[in-house]
Formats: C-alpha cells, sequence, structure tokens
C-alpha cells in the first residue's frame, strides 16, 4: 500500500510541474492527482504508515503543493494535503512557505492562505497528532538531530511566525493563546501514552518532556504549566499509573532546563501534598534538581512568596527519603541566618525569607530529627541571634528574636525558652503562624484555595462552639456550695470612698528647689510633681536657669526614675530640651562634651543626640508671644523617644526640604503669611555641630564607635544630617557641609546598612542646606567625589533604601547643574 502511496505522490509532483501556463485540462488533471494522493493515503492507513522514504517524498509534493499558482490548485483538496498527511512534514513545509520572501510567496501563493492553513491545522489537532508521532518515532528509534529540529519549530512557532507577521495574523499565533494550546495537546497526548501503557505498549515520553522544557525556559510556564498542573493534579489523584507518568515527565526534561520545569510546578502546585504528587522523589534522583530546590530557590532567590516555601520544604518532608535533605536544608539555612557578614550585606528582604524558610522546616520536624541535632540548633540560635540583635534595623532586631524564640521553643520542650520583647504587627503574627503546624498534607484531600477557605471558615464555628460546653469553661465554684463555706470576709461592707478627694502635692515654684528635690529629696510624691512641672518652670524663668543651666542639664542626664510615673522618659526629655533652648551655648557645650566622654552608656549617648535635635529644631523656627509656633505645614514633626528609628525623623526633614525646593504652579486661595522672627539656631550651629563630628574616629574603653557601638554610630549619623538641613541659612552652613562630606566620605564603606543611609542622607542635606554658589566654588572635588561614590550604590548596594537614597541624591545634583547651567552668573 505505501508503494500506491509513492506512485500517487509521484504523478502529483508531475502534475504539478507540467505545463508553463495554467489551462482548464491542467486543472482537472492536478484535482485528479490530488484525490489519488489522499485515497492512496487513507488507503495505506494514514501517515504513520509512511516510511522515512515516503515521508521524504511526501514532503517533496507539499512543498510543489504550495509553490504552485493558485490557479494551478484545487479549491479544497490541497489543504486537506496538509491535515491529513504527516503533521510533522505538514508543519515544517507551511513554515518554509511562510519564511520565503514576501516576492516569492505573493508571485505564487497569498500568504493568508497558507496562514488558513496552519490555524487549521493547529485547531484540528494537528499539535497532538505531532507529539504523539515523535512519541512513537522515539521509541522505534527515529532520527533524533531531525526530532529535535522539529521539536524546536514547535516550541518556537510563535516567534517564527512573529517575525513575518509583524503583530498581524490570527489570534491563535500569540503566545498567550497558543502555549495554552499546546499544554492541551500534551495533556492528549498523555492520555494516548497512559492507554498505551495500560494496553502493555511501549511508548516513550521524553519527546514531551523536551517540549515542556523548552517552552519553560521560554518564560512561558505560566501559560502551559497553567493548563497542566490543574488538570495533572486531579489525574495524579488516584491513579499510580498517571502519578508514575508525570513523575517520569519531569524527569525525562533535560538539566539544562530542569530549573524553570521545577520552578514552574512549584509556583502553581496547590499545596506540598500535590507538589510531592507531581514530582516524586525527583530531588533525590536528579542532581540539578535537588540543587535547585535546597539551594537556589532557599539561598540565593528571596523573591518567593510564603506559600512557594511552604511548598518547597512541605515537599521535602512528606516523604522519608527527602526528610534527610529537609535536616540539611535547616543547618544550611541557619549558618546563613547565624553569618554576621550575612547580616550586615544582604537586604532585609533576603533575611526575613530565610528566617521565614527557618521556621516552616521547623514546623516540620520531628523530635527524633531535633534530638539528632539538638546541639547544632542550640550553637546556631546563638551565634544568629547575637548577629541580629547587634543590627541597627529594627526590622532585623525582631526577625533574630521571633526565629530565637522559636528554636527554643522547639529544643526545650521541657524548659525554660527564651522570650523577647518586640512589636507586635501583621509580619511578626505572620512569622509566628509559619511555626504551627497544619494537619499532614499527604492525607487531607487537596481543595482549590476558594473552597478550601470555605470550609475552614465553616469549621470554625463548631470549635468554638464545642468549648463552651468543655469541662475547663464550667464556673470556678460548684454550684452545690453553700454560702456559709465561703470566707467569712465576704460578708464584711466596704467602706464608701466616693467622696474621698487625692492629696495633691505641691510643686516647686523656684529652679534650685527643682534642683534640691531632684538630688535629695526622698519625698516620691514631691519628686513626681517636681519633674511634671519642670519644663513649664524652666520656660516661665529663663534668666534664673541661665545661672544654673549647665547643672541642672547634668541632673537630667543623669535622673533615673525613682515610680512608675507614666511619661517619665517623656517629661525628662522635654526639660532637657528647655534647658537647652533657654541657655544653648554653655548647655550644648557640656552635652557634646559628655557624648565622648567615659562612663555613659549607650542609652545617654543617644539621649544626648535627641535633645539636641529637638532643641535645634525649636530654635530653628520662628516664635511668636513667646511661645514656639510649630506649623505642620511648614515642617515635619518630630519626636525622638528613646528606642524610636530616627531614620524616619531625617526622611520627614529631607523629603520637606525636596517639596519646598520643587516649583508647583497652582491657582486658588493664597496661604497664610506666617510671623517671621530671627533664626535663632544660626548662631549657635556650629557649638551643636563640630564638637559631634571632632572624635568619632577615637575610641575609648567603654566606647567605640567605629566598633561594635555602630548603633549609636548610625544614631550620629542621622543627628547631622538633620542639624545640617535645620542649618540652612545660617552662616556656618558652608563649613558646616564641606566638613559633613569629609566626614562622609571617611565612612563611605561602612558595612552597616543604617549607618550608610544615614550617611547617603547628609549629602542629600548638604545638597539642600548649602548656597549653590557655595557649593560650587567651596566643595567641586567633594561633590565629584560623593558623586562618583552615589553611583557605585546605586548599583551595587544590597539594601534598597539605600540605593534609592543615593539615586536621589543623585537627582539633587543634575538639578543643581541644571540650574548652575541655567544661571551662570
Amino acid at each position: 500500500m505505501a508503494a500506491e502511496v509513492v506512485r500517487a505522490v509521484r504523478e502529483a509532483v508531475s502534475a504539478l510541474g507540467g505545463g508553463a501556463e495554467p489551462n482548464r485540462n491542467r486543472g482537472r488533471e492536478v484535482e485528479g492527482a490530488v484525490v489519488a494522493v489522499l485515497e492512496a493515503l487513507a488507503a495505506a492507513g494514514g501517515p504513520a504508515a509512511l516510511g522515512e522514504r515516503e515521508r521524504a517524498l511526501y514532503g517533496a509534493f507539499l512543498r510543489s503543493l504550495a509553490r504552485a499558482p493558485r490557479e494551478a490548485r484545487p479549491g479544497v483538496e490541497w489543504r486537506s494535503c496538509f491535515l491529513q498527511g504527516p503533521p510533522g512534514t505538514a508543519l515544517c513545509v507551511l513554515l518554509e512557505a511562510l519564511a520565503s520572501s514576501p516576492e516569492s510567496i505573493q508571485a505564487r501563493c497569498h500568504p493568508g492562505e497558507v496562514l488558513e492553513v496552519l490555524e487549521q491545522f493547529l485547531r484540528e489537532g494537528g499539535l497532538p497528532a505531532l507529539l504523539w508521532e515523535l512519541c512513537q518515532q522515539q521509541a522505534q528509534s527515529g532520527p533524533p538531530e531531525l526530532q529535535e529540529a522539529l521539536l524546536g519549530k514547535v516550541v518556537c512557532l510563535p516567534d517564527h511566525l512573529g517575525n513575518s507577521l509583524r503583530g498581524e495574523g490570527p489570534a491563535v499565533f500569540f503566545p498567550q493563546n497558543y502555549f495554552p494550546l499546546l499544554g492541551d495537546a500534551i495533556l492528549q497526548v498523555l492520555q494516548k501514552i497512559s492507554d498505551s501503557l495500560r494496553a502493555g505498549l511501549d511508548c516513550s515520553i521524553s519527546s514531551v518532556s523536551h517540549v515542556l522544557g523548552k517552552v519553560c525556559i521560554q518564560g512561558r510556564q505560566k501559560e502551559i504549566l497553567g493548563v497542566l498542573v490543574p488538570r495533572l493534579t486531579d489525574l495524579t489523584r488516584s491513579d499510580c499509573i498517571w502519578q508514575r507518568m508525570c513523575w517520569r515527565l519531569v524527569e525525562c526534561v533535560p538539566e539544562r532546563w530542569m530549573e524553570a520545569v521545577v520552578l514552574g510546578f512549584v509556583q502553581r502546585a496547590a499545596g506540598a501534598d500535590v507538589l510531592s504528587r507531581l514530582l516524586g522523589n525527583l530531588v533525590v534522583k536528579n542532581k540539578k534538581a535537588q540543587f535547585v530546590v535546597t539551594q537556589k530557590l532557599l539561598l540565593l532567590q528571596y523573591g518567593h512568596t510564603t506559600a512557594v516555601l511552604q511548598n518547597l520544604l512541605g515537599y521535602l518532608a512528606l516523604d522519608s527519603l527527602r526528610r534527610p535533605l529537609l535536616v540539611k536544608v535547616l543547618q544550611e539555612l541557619l549558618e546563613t541566618w547565624g553569618s554576621s557578614s550575612a547580616v550586615k550585606h544582604s537586604p532585609p528582604e533576603q533575611q526575613q525569607y530565610i528566617s521565614k524558610a527557618i521556621l516552616i522546616c521547623l514546623s516540620h520536624l520531628k523530635e527524633p530529627e531535633i534530638e539528632s541535632c539538638r546541639q547544632e540548633l542550640l550553637m546556631s540560635m546563638l551565634e544568629g541571634v547575637k548577629c541580629h540583635l547587634d543590627s541597627n534595623l529594627p526590622q532585623i532586631r525582631s526577625l533574630g528574636m521571633i526565629v530565637a524564640e522559636s528554636i527554643s521553643s522547639k529544643i526545650n520542650t521541657d524548659g525554660p525558652v527564651l522570650k523577647f520583647q518586640y512589636e507586635e504587627d501583621d509580619e511578626t503574627r505572620e512569622l509566628k503562624s509559619l511555626l504551627v503546624q497544619t494537619p499532614p498534607l499527604s492525607v487531607a484531600p487537596t481543595l482549590p484555595d476558594d473552597e478550601r477557605d470555605e470550609k475552614a471558615e465553616a469549621a470554625l464555628p463548631v470549635v468554638l462552639g464545642s468549648n463552651k460546653n468543655s469541662p475547663a469553661a464550667a464556673p470556678a465554684v460548684p454550684a452545690e456550695v453553700s454560702d456559709t463555706e465561703l470566707d467569712s470576709d465576704d460578708d464584711l461592707i466596704p467602706y464608701d470612698m466616693s467622696a474621698d478627694k487625692e492629696l495633691k502635692t505641691k510643686a516647686p515654684v523656684y529652679i534650685r528647689d527643682c534642683i534640691e528635690v531632684l538630688t535629695g529629696s526622698e519625698d516620691v510624691d514631691k519628686w513626681e510633681a517636681t519633674i511634671k512641672a519642670l519644663e513649664s518652670l524652666v520656660r516661665k524663668n529663663p534668666a534664673a536657669t541661665r545661672e544654673v543651666s549647665v547643672e541642672l542639664a547634668k541632673i537630667l542626664l543623669h535622673l533615673e526614675e525613682k515610680t512608675c510615673i507614666e511619661g517619665f522618659v517623656e517629661l525628662r526629655q522635654r526639660a532637657q530640651v528647655a534647658v537647652l533652648t533657654t541657655d544653648p551655648i554653655p548647655v550644648a557645650k557640656y552635652l557634646t562634651s559628655q557624648f565622648y566622654s567615659l562612663n555613659y552608656s549607650l542609652r545617654q549617648r543617644m539621649d544626648i543626640l535627641d535633645v539636641l535635635v529637638l532643641a535645634a529644631q525649636e530654635l530653628s523656627y520662628p516664635k511668636s508671644h513667646g511661645k514656639t509656633k510649630h506649623s505642620g505645614a511648614q515642617k515635619p514633626c518630630i519626636h525622638l523617644l528613646p528606642g524610636s528609628d530616627s531614620s524616619k525623623d531625617w526622611r520627614k526633614i529631607v523629603d520637606e526640604r525636596i517639596k519646598s525646593k520643587t516649583r508647583r504652579f497652582a491657582t486658588g486661595r493664597s496661604q497664610v503669611k506666617l510671623d517671621s522672627s530671627p533664626n535663632e539656631f544660626n548662631s549657635v550651629a556650629g557649638h551643636f555641630f563640630f564638637p559631634l563630628i571632632q572624635h568619632f574616629d577615637r575610641p575609648l574603653t567603654t566606647f567605640d564607635l567605629l566598633g561594635e557601638d555602630h548603633l549609636v554610630l548610625g544614631r550620629l549619623v542621622h543627628t547631622l544630617s538633620i542639624l545640617m538641613c535645620l542649618a540652612i541659612n545660617t552662616l556656618a552652613v558652608t563649613v558646616m557641609g564641606k566638613a559633613l562630606l569629609e566626614f562622609v566620605w571617611a565612612l563611605r564603606f561602612h558595612t552597616d546598612s543604617y549607618v550608610r543611609q544615614g550617611l547617603l542622607s547628609c549629602v542629600s542635606s548638604v545638597l539642600l542646606s548649602v548656597p549653590k554658589e557655595h557649593l560650587l566654588e567651596d566643595m567641586t572635588e567633594e561633590l565629584l567625589e560623593a558623586q562618583s561614590w552615589l553611583g557605585d550604590v546605586v548599583e551595587k548596594d544590597p539594601d534598597g533604601d539605600c540605593r534609592r537614597l543615593a539615586l536621589q541624591s543623585l537627582l539633587l545634583m543634575e538639578n543643581l547643574k541644571k540650574k548652575l547651567t541655567a544661571d551662570p552668573s
């Protein structure tokens, strides 16, 4: 029968090539030859009956048919030759015809006709037939080069057509439509493979694996796996043959494409149990997959969601062969988490990602596994919590506390556990929830996300309702206990104290009396009244305050809380600010000298910085009627209480200053003009600023700014940035700016991100505060060096805030350059 196909094909080729001019007799001859080819092909049993020689002849026939003039081709039959012939050959010929030069296509056949045939080929099952043919040929050891080339055409079809169609053509050729169609074709082929295996026939799946790998490596996982994963999830639920087929489908993917395929499955699986059914023990059998799952997705990348982490680590925990990898992953995660270098140089997002992975691993560990690595967990916890608590960023410290608490609760189930104090927010609650292990996913049936949520919500009232009837909800005193058995004191009638009045201690009225109370009085009530009234008393009596200002500042700096008075820290800070603003120069000299002195705690040194900033802010804004007028529209509100993150405060100031430098054109009501008065910070700015910048590189016995006390260094840098902003329009601003840029240059490579953020804010403060003509005359060299450094920060710094601040400073420099160019004078 194959010989009949060969004879018919040769006659059709001869008919297509005969005669230069088409005529009616030739058209009938060609039509009869094409019909004879279709009849011979059907009688032979279809394309599957053709051998390699017959396929080559049939391909030559299709090429002659595609090149023939439109008048020489029969109306419908010529399309059937492509649709009913060998699918691989037909696809190659159609793509060759479209890839020819437009002139040659137009001379022989309209490209729209070829596109119609190709679209019909795709819509009428050409892709499943082609893939199934390849699977059968591979099982029969067909030529691998031709198969590889054909697979490339299948996967890259939208790209091939995109070059020639230029965005115009049927929608089926667009990638968002083509790859889901290819996914459906893969499912149809897998169904045929399943039927063949059940019938006891051999069949190869590697061609389908190659197609899947090629599509995923091109970044089209979403389109094709969006079709495959949900369907495979259902088919593998209770069918062992489908499970083994799915495992084999992924195992046969070449290693160079394995990462893209594994990542696609991990991202789209509806749970760890589903991922376990789809991948099997792939990570045990394939080294590349093991590297991707245990190293790349956990330690080298950090942009994946929490659901992806839960899928990944839950997959490792669901099989006894994979659980050793779970313990190994936990050890490597803890090693990274406990590395001081990683904490300093990796962005907070990556550290949060690693912390989530550690907590999920801990939730899957069983008691024997914990027992086997208890000592390692303890050592990792001690090293890691120290690294995190040393960080200047509150987010990093919170991560260290939560992970340390979780490890401690796992390794000390019967004894005392670590407990830290930190602010509860949505992020900390999410992290803690990861430690609670849900019921085994391999037992529970897989449900879509929306159904799972509905069932969980439906079950919640039942659980809560059952607790109402539990023995724990019983009343504390049994009903049968009589009143006479109760304590006799319960029958006593309390005194009526509703009319009683609290005796208030009178506060001192003189400054010197306040000093005596704060230093030597044992009367607690009088001490409380004094600390509450001290700020207002200082502001009402400036002359008396100046006589003892330094002594009072010293007392307040060393003052400790004697009672549990509400808001003691804020009361003391406001009194210190009042003293400093009343007598700025001597008090500022005292405080700045004490900042670098011995025998002070880090808390006291940071208190000094906060007081200097608040006082400078108060002095730099206008006053009216003896009181400071704070206008929210004119300045940011700064509250530097102990424990606060001062980075937020300097950002407010810098953002406000940038807004004030930005020109906006608008119509509407004019703003009310505020009262103006001399800037009192003008004459004292140097006393606040220069003593702080002088001795930062001199380590003391108990204080080393460039060493382990980088938290205070970060606060110092941010303080200098704020003081620079507040010194705008002062006489010393140019000298301050030059000194600050030199300070920044000395510390520009600091390893702590909080310090680098402050240094970058200092650059912005200089650009915003120093007049542009002084920047050009006095700081040209410093600005050029800073510009080069800022460019490196934008490109290489791991911290996102540092990159943003550096870009902001570069934009300020660019605006400054434009202004200087526009106004050369």
